[in-house]
């Protein structure tokens, strides 16, 4: 089969390499027919994730059909068309059985590490993907969802919601502020609807993505680049700074805009994935009591967001703004990567 391997920072190819196969009785495979591309991966390639070997196939998202199941699989049958979780969870360790799949136990990839879809085994970025613990990592299709729809609950819509906004506690009529408008930070604006905000500003330096999220649910938009966008924030509250403020970027200077507009007794989300380390003024801070939550998305709400997709609850068609096909993910890759220019929100590669 073709697969996108890594071979290390800033270099990838579309190679021939082995089919997977089922390695143990928990397993499937599955044929992948929708996969993407995340801003995790363009981390990945920068060199930021260094568990990340040459030689691993690349991607943690997808939909396809199942082709083999190993003899324990009950649930998932070969034929069934699945949405393939980001996080694997083997659902019987401490974590799992607390609904904190991330840091699944098992001895796939590494002990505590739930994300190992091209991270810590081969992922989803190929004609053909082995998952472990078939049963309890993936999900069924169900009826009147498209296919390529659903690809955005594998990660972003999840990831968005549990990260971003359950942990930032969104209530009824609070002032939430999403930083970066990719489309992880567009999943937490569209999921805050879920729980009433009276405003949800987007903020980026990108004046397409602060236009886009206003299709997504965003009340207003600033624009990073402007010299008194603090300001322009501000006077969206009552100016003291913004209930909460979701981070989902990944970067010092976004980590710090959020310190910078968020309220005393308010909470900070980071969802971006850091590649170094970021500063916390704690001499200025300790007295503010916020409530500071990061963390990797565990999936467990995933069967809720599937639900309110199929009841057309959760509009995110317009979320996929590319189409290609799979062999073209080179150039995936680069219409991704230049976001800014290409007006990428997220790319979809079909099989």
């Amino acid at each position: 089969m073709k697969a996108l391997v890594y071979q290390g920072p800033g270099q990838k190819e579309w190679v021939e390499v082995p089919d997977p196969v089922l390695q143990k009785s928990t397993d499937a495979v599955v044929k992948i027919e929708h996969t993407t591309i995340c801003g995790t991966d363009l981390h990945i390639l920068k060199g930021d994730v260094p568990a990340v070997e040459p030689g691993r196939i690349l991607g943690h998202e997808g939909v396809g059909v199942v082709t083999a199941v190993g003899d324990a699989v009950a649930n998932i049958a070969v034929g069934d068309r699945v949405i393939i979780s980001c996080v694997s969870t083997c659902g019987t360790c401490a974590y799992c059985r607390a609904g904190v799949y991330s840091h699944c136990q098992s001895d796939e990839g590494a002990p505590g590490v739930g994300w190992i879809f091209g991270h810590l085994i081969d992922g989803t970025q190929a004609e053909y993907v082995r998952v472990p613990f078939a049963d309890t990592s993936l999900h069924k299709l169900p009826d009147g969802v498209v296919p390529e729809q659903a690809v955005l609950i594998s990660d972003i819509l999840p990831t968005g919601h549990e990260i971003g906004v359950r942990n930032g506690e969104v209530k009824p009529g609070d002032v939430v502020a999403v930083i970066g408008a990719g489309p992880v930070g567009l999943a937490a604006i569209t999921t805050s609807s879920l729980y009433g905000p009276s405003r949800v500003i987007a903020i980026d330096l990108d004046p397409n993505r602060v236009a886009q999220a206003k299709h997504f649910g965003a009340t207003d938009g600033v624009l990073s680049t402007d010299p008194d966008w603090k300001e322009q924030v501000l006077a969206l509250t009552d100016g003291l700074g913004v209930d909460v403020a979701i981070e989902a970027v990944g970067a010092p200077a976004t980590w710090g805009m959020a310190l910078d507009i968020v309220r005393a007794g308010g909470n900070v989300a980071n969802v971006g994935v850091h590649g170094v380390p970021v500063t916390f003024p704690i001499d200025r801070l300790w007295s503010e009591n916020l409530t500071i939550r990061t963390g990797l998305v565990n999936t467990n709400t995933s069967p809720m967001l599937i639900k309110l997709l199929a009841q057309g609850r959760l509009d995110v068609g317009g979320y996929i703004s590319h189409h290609f096909a799979l062999d073209r993910i080179l150039d995936a890759y680069d219409t991704f990567s230049r976001a800014a220019e290409t007006k990428a929100l997220k790319v979809v590669l079909n099989a």
